[in-house]
Protein backbone atom coordinates (compact mmCIF):
# COMPACT_ATOMS: atom_id res chain seq x y z
CA UNK A 1 0.00 0.00 0.00
CA UNK A 2 1.16 3.55 -0.70
CA UNK A 3 1.64 5.97 2.20
CA UNK A 4 -1.66 7.46 3.27
CA UNK A 5 -0.18 10.95 3.75
CA UNK A 6 -2.98 11.44 6.29
CA UNK A 7 -5.92 10.66 4.02
CA UNK A 8 -9.45 10.61 5.42
CA UNK A 9 -12.85 9.96 3.85
CA UNK A 10 -16.01 11.33 5.44
CA UNK A 11 -18.94 9.21 4.38
CA UNK A 12 -21.84 6.89 5.03
CA UNK A 13 -21.76 3.14 4.34
CA UNK A 14 -24.96 3.32 2.27
CA UNK A 15 -23.92 6.19 -0.02
CA UNK A 16 -23.03 5.24 -3.59
CA UNK A 17 -21.20 8.54 -3.95
CA UNK A 18 -18.94 7.77 -0.99
CA UNK A 19 -18.24 4.38 -2.53
CA UNK A 20 -16.72 6.13 -5.55
CA UNK A 21 -14.01 7.73 -3.45
CA UNK A 22 -13.28 4.51 -1.56
CA UNK A 23 -13.04 2.41 -4.74
CA UNK A 24 -10.68 4.94 -6.33
CA UNK A 25 -8.41 4.91 -3.26
CA UNK A 26 -8.47 1.10 -3.24
CA UNK A 27 -7.50 0.99 -6.93
CA UNK A 28 -4.53 3.24 -6.14
CA UNK A 29 -3.65 1.16 -3.02
CA UNK A 30 -3.80 4.23 -0.78
CA UNK A 31 -4.29 3.72 2.95
CA UNK A 32 -6.97 5.99 4.36
CA UNK A 33 -9.03 6.53 7.48
CA UNK A 34 -12.77 6.12 6.97
CA UNK A 35 -14.98 8.27 9.20
CA UNK A 36 -18.65 7.24 9.27
CA UNK A 37 -21.13 10.14 9.31
CA UNK A 38 -24.43 9.26 10.98
CA UNK A 39 -26.33 11.87 8.99
CA UNK A 40 -29.76 11.03 10.42
CA UNK A 41 -28.39 12.07 13.84
CA UNK A 42 -26.85 15.29 12.55
CA UNK A 43 -23.76 16.38 10.62
CA UNK A 44 -20.37 16.45 12.30
CA UNK A 45 -18.40 19.64 12.84
CA UNK A 46 -15.66 18.20 10.64
CA UNK A 47 -18.11 17.69 7.75
CA UNK A 48 -19.57 21.19 8.08
CA UNK A 49 -16.08 22.68 8.24
CA UNK A 50 -14.77 20.60 5.34
CA UNK A 51 -17.72 21.16 3.00
CA UNK A 52 -19.31 24.46 4.04
CA UNK A 53 -20.94 25.02 0.61
CA UNK A 54 -22.96 21.81 0.13
CA UNK A 55 -22.55 20.25 3.61
CA UNK A 56 -22.65 16.81 1.97
CA UNK A 57 -20.66 13.61 1.82
CA UNK A 58 -18.32 12.41 0.52
CA UNK A 59 -15.39 14.56 1.51
CA UNK A 60 -11.80 13.51 0.95
CA UNK A 61 -9.34 15.16 3.32
CA UNK A 62 -5.75 14.96 2.09
CA UNK A 63 -3.47 16.36 4.73
CA UNK A 64 -5.47 19.41 5.77
CA UNK A 65 -7.07 20.00 2.35
CA UNK A 66 -10.71 18.97 1.78
CA UNK A 67 -11.93 17.88 -1.67
CA UNK A 68 -15.69 17.62 -2.25
CA UNK A 69 -18.07 16.06 -4.83
CA UNK A 70 -17.59 12.39 -5.67
CA UNK A 71 -16.47 12.63 -9.30
CA UNK A 72 -14.14 15.53 -8.51
CA UNK A 73 -12.65 13.38 -5.75
CA UNK A 74 -12.11 10.42 -8.10
CA UNK A 75 -10.34 12.65 -10.61
CA UNK A 76 -8.22 14.19 -7.84
CA UNK A 77 -7.18 10.74 -6.62
CA UNK A 78 -6.25 9.72 -10.17
CA UNK A 79 -4.06 12.81 -10.60
CA UNK A 80 -2.38 12.83 -7.18
CA UNK A 81 -1.54 9.12 -6.96
CA UNK A 82 -0.52 8.87 -10.61
CA UNK A 83 1.88 5.98 -10.01
CA UNK A 84 -1.06 3.61 -9.42
CA UNK A 85 -3.33 2.22 -12.16
CA UNK A 86 -4.97 4.98 -14.25
CA UNK A 87 -8.66 5.57 -13.65
CA UNK A 88 -9.40 8.08 -16.41
CA UNK A 89 -8.50 7.14 -20.00
CA UNK A 90 -5.36 8.70 -21.48
CA UNK A 91 -7.13 9.41 -24.80
CA UNK A 92 -8.90 12.80 -24.79
CA UNK A 93 -12.04 11.60 -26.58
CA UNK A 94 -12.36 8.51 -24.39
CA UNK A 95 -11.90 10.70 -21.32
CA UNK A 96 -14.65 13.07 -22.51
CA UNK A 97 -16.93 10.10 -23.23
CA UNK A 98 -16.38 8.68 -19.74
CA UNK A 99 -17.25 12.05 -18.21
CA UNK A 100 -20.35 12.34 -20.42
CA UNK A 101 -21.77 9.02 -19.19
CA UNK A 102 -20.88 9.83 -15.59
CA UNK A 103 -22.88 13.06 -15.91
CA UNK A 104 -25.79 11.14 -17.51
CA UNK A 105 -25.85 8.72 -14.58
CA UNK A 106 -25.86 11.47 -11.97
CA UNK A 107 -28.21 13.89 -13.71
CA UNK A 108 -30.73 11.54 -15.33
CA UNK A 109 -30.46 7.82 -14.58
CA UNK A 110 -29.97 7.77 -10.81
CA UNK A 111 -32.66 10.45 -10.18
CA UNK A 112 -35.06 8.17 -12.10
CA UNK A 113 -34.20 5.27 -9.81
CA UNK A 114 -34.77 7.49 -6.76
CA UNK A 115 -38.19 8.45 -8.16
CA UNK A 116 -39.21 4.78 -8.04
CA UNK A 117 -38.41 4.62 -4.33
CA UNK A 118 -40.34 7.80 -3.61
CA UNK A 119 -43.36 6.95 -5.76
CA UNK A 120 -46.65 6.57 -3.89
CA UNK A 121 -48.24 3.22 -4.72
CA UNK A 122 -47.40 0.27 -6.95
CA UNK A 123 -48.90 1.77 -10.11
CA UNK A 124 -46.81 4.92 -9.76
CA UNK A 125 -43.62 2.85 -9.29
CA UNK A 126 -44.39 0.60 -12.27
CA UNK A 127 -44.90 3.67 -14.45
CA UNK A 128 -41.32 4.81 -13.83
CA UNK A 129 -39.53 1.45 -14.19
CA UNK A 130 -39.60 1.50 -18.05
CA UNK A 131 -37.65 4.79 -17.97
CA UNK A 132 -34.98 3.11 -15.84
CA UNK A 133 -34.88 0.14 -18.22
CA UNK A 134 -34.48 2.45 -21.22
CA UNK A 135 -31.47 3.99 -19.53
CA UNK A 136 -29.96 0.56 -18.90
CA UNK A 137 -30.33 -0.31 -22.60
CA UNK A 138 -28.44 2.89 -23.46
CA UNK A 139 -25.73 1.93 -20.97
CA UNK A 140 -25.58 -1.58 -22.46
CA UNK A 141 -24.84 -0.01 -25.84
CA UNK A 142 -22.29 2.36 -24.29
CA UNK A 143 -20.54 -0.56 -22.62
CA UNK A 144 -20.12 -2.30 -25.97
CA UNK A 145 -18.54 0.80 -27.51
CA UNK A 146 -16.38 1.83 -24.56
CA UNK A 147 -15.13 -1.58 -23.46
CA UNK A 148 -14.17 -2.70 -26.99
CA UNK A 149 -14.67 -6.32 -25.98
CA UNK A 150 -12.77 -6.01 -22.70
CA UNK A 151 -14.14 -6.73 -19.18
CA UNK A 152 -14.82 -3.13 -18.07
CA UNK A 153 -15.90 0.23 -19.45
CA UNK A 154 -12.30 1.24 -18.74
CA UNK A 155 -10.85 -1.73 -20.62
CA UNK A 156 -8.91 -4.42 -18.78
CA UNK A 157 -9.45 -2.82 -15.37
CA UNK A 158 -12.00 -0.67 -13.56
CA UNK A 159 -12.04 2.91 -14.82
CA UNK A 160 -13.93 6.17 -14.35
CA UNK A 161 -17.16 5.01 -16.00
CA UNK A 162 -17.13 1.74 -14.08
CA UNK A 163 -16.85 3.61 -10.79
CA UNK A 164 -19.51 6.16 -11.77
CA UNK A 165 -22.04 3.43 -12.64
CA UNK A 166 -20.92 0.54 -10.45
CA UNK A 167 -21.42 2.47 -7.22
CA UNK A 168 -25.20 2.35 -7.93
CA UNK A 169 -25.40 -1.44 -8.26
CA UNK A 170 -26.30 -1.96 -4.59
CA UNK A 171 -29.26 0.39 -4.93
CA UNK A 172 -30.21 -1.15 -8.27
CA UNK A 173 -30.43 -4.54 -6.56
CA UNK A 174 -32.58 -3.01 -3.82
CA UNK A 175 -34.88 -1.54 -6.49
CA UNK A 176 -35.17 -4.98 -8.10
CA UNK A 177 -35.85 -6.66 -4.75
CA UNK A 178 -38.49 -4.18 -3.60
CA UNK A 179 -40.35 -4.08 -6.93
CA UNK A 180 -40.10 -7.71 -8.00
CA UNK A 181 -38.37 -6.64 -11.22
CA UNK A 182 -35.27 -7.93 -12.99
CA UNK A 183 -33.67 -4.77 -14.36
CA UNK A 184 -30.33 -6.26 -15.39
CA UNK A 185 -31.24 -9.33 -17.44
CA UNK A 186 -29.88 -11.85 -19.94
CA UNK A 187 -32.54 -10.71 -22.42
CA UNK A 188 -32.01 -6.95 -22.49
CA UNK A 189 -28.64 -6.25 -20.87
CA UNK A 190 -26.50 -9.41 -21.01
CA UNK A 191 -23.17 -7.56 -21.18
CA UNK A 192 -24.03 -5.31 -18.23
CA UNK A 193 -25.19 -8.32 -16.22
CA UNK A 194 -21.78 -9.96 -16.60
CA UNK A 195 -19.99 -6.64 -16.05
CA UNK A 196 -21.88 -6.09 -12.78
CA UNK A 197 -20.71 -9.46 -11.45
CA UNK A 198 -17.09 -8.71 -12.40
CA UNK A 199 -17.27 -5.24 -10.88
CA UNK A 200 -18.72 -6.37 -7.55
CA UNK A 201 -16.19 -9.23 -7.31
CA UNK A 202 -13.19 -6.93 -7.85
CA UNK A 203 -10.81 -6.56 -4.90
CA UNK A 204 -11.21 -2.76 -4.96
CA UNK A 205 -15.00 -3.03 -4.68
CA UNK A 206 -16.15 -6.12 -2.77
CA UNK A 207 -15.40 -4.82 0.74
CA UNK A 208 -17.21 -1.50 0.23
CA UNK A 209 -20.30 -2.74 -1.68
CA UNK A 210 -23.22 -2.90 0.80
CA UNK A 211 -25.17 -6.13 1.29
CA UNK A 212 -28.50 -5.96 -0.52
CA UNK A 213 -30.68 -7.00 2.46
CA UNK A 214 -29.02 -4.50 4.80
CA UNK A 215 -29.37 -1.75 2.21
CA UNK A 216 -33.02 -2.66 1.61
CA UNK A 217 -33.84 -2.27 5.31
CA UNK A 218 -32.02 1.05 5.41
CA UNK A 219 -33.89 2.12 2.26
CA UNK A 220 -37.28 1.48 3.87
CA UNK A 221 -36.36 3.77 6.76
CA UNK A 222 -35.00 6.54 4.52
CA UNK A 223 -37.85 6.41 2.00
CA UNK A 224 -40.44 6.58 4.77
CA UNK A 225 -38.78 9.74 6.11
CA UNK A 226 -38.51 11.28 2.64
CA UNK A 227 -42.16 10.54 1.83
CA UNK A 228 -43.24 12.03 5.16
CA UNK A 229 -41.20 15.15 4.46
CA UNK A 230 -42.71 15.43 0.94
CA UNK A 231 -46.31 15.07 2.13
CA UNK A 232 -48.04 18.49 2.33
CA UNK A 233 -49.11 19.39 5.84
CA UNK A 234 -52.78 20.27 6.23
Amino acid sequence: MLKSEDVKVLGSWSSPFVMRARIALNIKSVNYEYLEERLWEGKSELLLKSNPVHKKIPVLIHGDKPICESLVIVQYIDEVWSSGPSILPSDSHERATARFWAAYLDEKWFPTMKTIGLAQGEDARKAVIPQLEEGLVLLEEAFGKCSKGKPFFGGDQIGFQDIAFGCFLGWLRVTEKMNGAKLLSEDKTPALLEWAHRFCSDAAVKDVMPETDKLAEFSKMIMAKMRAAATPKS
